[in-house]
This record gives structure tokens, sequence and C-alpha cells, in this order.
């Protein structure tokens, strides 16, 4: 088989490098069975009627039109963790940064660079860039996800105590977390005892603006918080009423806009947390595996609008795929064809997520063109693959 995929954006060499000869690169979007992207806009895109899957090369999917991909059996996937070294590491920064006044001495120094007596000015000036060490300090971690975990287990190297709140923590995130973490049940805990608070959430209707005026007001005087996961996390302009009022030293957000673009105690940096080659690498090869994966042998793996299926390699006569409507007695309908036909099915895999479901059929026989159009034929079905 040859398949064909398309870049919306520039996407690192190693990950393209992954595809076999099989895949092959089209500058003509609407030839594509995949497409990579970054930060490019989809909503407005006329999809291919061929398009199996599109892959962020990125954890955030805001770019792209899940529910009309869904619905059309266009599988996104994201690259999660990829991208979380750099995250964590930029956490780490933002923490300094604001507990000592790094940028101000940088621009002092810069703008007394042709002061022959820069060294002894520098002595006396140096006291209005003090800060504190973040030595011992409380950090509480909303989200004990890749890049949660990954930052928890930083600031317990570097000797703070670590307050992590997740009441969805996944089990691999849990082997991976420092055993000196505080594990808290209730986000509130965060709030009223750290003296740093970071976010790293997804962006829900449950999410948004949970660091709000109410969220403020249990804090500690002087709290440091840190947004490197999206802006629309926090109620900006209540956060602005708090570092107005001395109750926040200063909000780190890796979100530049005009709403704390400027303002006092706000530190803003050009959404650089995944900036790094090496998370751009990470991601490339991360998608461009979940797209073989799924489109050589069906498997979703980080699915952002499909269930997550992984079968391995098929080892029957036949694998057929379906994507369908999550709705009542889909499966039924499914094997009544396999069984009319006289074939016996091996493995069968069933999987929902929110209105879409994926169901995933090895079978003993070959696939043949009857039972592909009977499976179509089947109402809520929205697409039939035959793998092999």
């Amino acid at each position: 088989m040859a398949y064909k995929y398309h870049c919306l954006n520039p996407i690192a060499q190693i990950g393209l490098d992954g595809f076999s000869a099989d895949y092959s690169k089209t500058e003509d979007v609407n030839e594509a069975e995949a497409i990579l992207v970054r930060s490019a806009a989809m909503h407005d895109m006329d999809l291919p009627s061929d398009l199996l899957a599109v892959a962020r090369a990125g954890a955030g999917v805001n770019n792209i039109p899940l529910d009309k991909c869904a619905e059309k059996g266009i599988v996104v996937f994201n690259t999660p963790g990829a991208n979380a070294n750099a995250v964590k590491e930029l956490v780490l920064a933002g923490m300094l940064i604001a507990s000592r006044d790094i940028v101000g001495g940088i621009e002092w120094v810069r703008s007394d660079a042709d002061d022959e007596n820069l060294a002894k000015a520098a002595e006396k000036e140096k006291k209005k860039f003090a800060g504190t060490e973040i030595l011992g300090k409380k950090l509480g971690i909303i989200g004990l996800g890749a890049i949660g975990v990954k930052v928890a287990n930083a600031a317990i190297a570097l000797g703070m105590e670590v307050y992590g709140y997740d009441p969805y923590l996944s089990v691999k995130a849990a082997w991976g977390l420092n055993s000196n973490v505080h594990h808290v049940s209730d986000v509130n805990d965060i709030y009223k005892l750290c003296d740093y608070i970071t976010i790293h959430v997804p962006l829900l209707d449950s999410t948004k603006e949970m660091i709000n005026k109410d969220a403020i007001a249990q804090m500690k005087d002087g709290v440091i918080i840190l947004n490197f996961a999206r802006d629309l996390l926090a109620d900006e302009n209540a956060v602005l009423d708090g570092i107005a009022a001395g109750k926040i030293r200063k909000y780190v957000s890796d979100f530049a806009n005009p709403t704390t673009a400027g303002k006092d105690g706000v530190i803003l940096l050009p959404h650089l947390g995944a900036s790094t080659a090496e998370a751009e690498d990470n991601c490339a090869v991360m998608a461009v595996e979940e797209v073989r994966n799924f489109i050589e042998n069906g498997n979703i793996i980080n699915s952002v609008n499909y269930p997550n299926v992984d079968s391995g390699v098929c080892q029957t006569a036949a694998r057929i795929t379906i994507c369908h409507k999550n709705v009542a007695n889909m499966i039924t309908k499914f094997t009544g064809i396999f069984g009319e036909l006289g074939i016996n099915i091996s493995n069968m895999v069933n999987k929902s997520k929110g209105d879409f479901a994926y169901t995933l059929i090895d079978a003993d026989s070959a696939a043949t063109d009857d039972i592909v159009k009977k499976l179509n034929a089947i109402d809520d079905v929205i697409r039939v693959r035959v793998i092999k």
C-alpha cells in the first residue's frame, strides 16, 4: 500500500524519517491520508475525503475541529508527554525568575553597560533585586500528568515540600511520582498551604478559570502562581486584582495576551514551554509513530476524539476497523453480519469516547467486499476500513 501525508506546519525531520517507503509527502493536502500539524488552524478547512488521521505534534488541540473530524471517521492524535521535560524546565525557570528579580537585574546591568564604575555601582544596586530561595518552600501542583509529575520530582530534588492534587491520577503517573510528594484530595488545600502554585490540567468547562477570585482569597499572602498550561485556566482580571492587593507576589504565564502584558507583578512569556529542539523532535517522532500504527495496524493510541484501542499487529487472516456512533446494539449488528457470512471472529475490541466509538475485529477468514458493504450499510457506521 502507498500512503500520502501532508504537513500543515514544519515538522522535525527526525520524525518524518520514521515514515517507511510506503509513505510519501504531498504538498496537496487534498491527496493526504494523514495530516501532521502543530499550530495551524484547521477549523475552517475542507477536510480531504481520504483523510484518515490528524496528528498534532504537541499536546493542545484547540486548533483542530475534533467533532467534525470524528463525524467523518478521522482520528485525531496528540503527543502527550513528548514535550514534558521542556515544560518542566521552564516551570522551574519561572519559579526562580519569580523568586529572585533576575530579569530586573539583567535589565539594570544592560542599561548601565557603559558605566566605567559598573562593578562598584552593582554592589550598591543589587539589594534592589534581592529575592527569596525556593528551598524549603511549599509547591502546590494542580494536575499530576506527564508534566506535573516531572515538576514534582524535580522540586523534591531541589528541596521543596511538594503537594499534588489530581483526582484522576493514573497508575502510570503514580508509579513515577516521588513518594515524598503529599497527595491531597481537595484542591483548596493547595490554595491554602502553598507558597507556589503551578497548574498542569487541560482546559475543560470544569477547569476554566479555576484560579478565580474565590481561589485567590484562600491563598497565602505573597503566593507565586505559575501557568504553563492554558491562560483561560486563570481569571486573569482576578489575578491582577490579587497582585494589586498584595495577595499575589508574581504571576508567571506562558501565554501572552493584552490582559496581562506589561502589567506589574506579571512575568509573561511568548508560549515557550515546548519550544526546544528536543521537544519538537520528540513530538514529531511520536506523531509519526501514532499515524503509522493507526494506518498500518488500526490501533489508536493517544487519540483525543476516539477511544484508545491497541490490539498489536494482526496475527489472523483479516482485521477490520469500524468508526461509528456510540449507540446501542452496534456490536450485535456487527457480529450478526460475520455470523451470517460464516466468518469466525477471533478477537474483537469495542470502546467508546463520548458520542463516538471504535470497533476492531480480527477474523479467521479474509475480509471480502461483501463484509465491507454490509458493515457500511448499518445506520450510525461512519467508516469501515480493512487493515488486512
